[in-house]
């Protein structure tokens, strides 16, 4: 599934093609805790949906 965020920190905007279904989504957006709703996400692919932020943001504000 597509899934298109805008970053909390740069504001640019990007899409991910992640492999999560419409109920899986639903459960998210009604409440379900992120790692409840996607168990097999990464911690980065959850990041995204909760925030658009990705990896390379991160790095950028912490370090590696």
């Amino acid at each position: 599934m597509l899934i298109k965020r805008k970053s909390e920190v740069s504001g640019e905007t990007r899409s991910l093609d992640l492999n999560i279904t419409p109920e899986q989504v639903k459960s998210y957006l009604e409440g379900a805790l992120i790692q409840d709703a996607f168990p097999d996400l990464s911690a980065d692919d959850r990041e995204f949906i909760m925030t658009g932020i990705v990896p390379e943001e991160w790095d950028k504000l912490f370090g590696e």
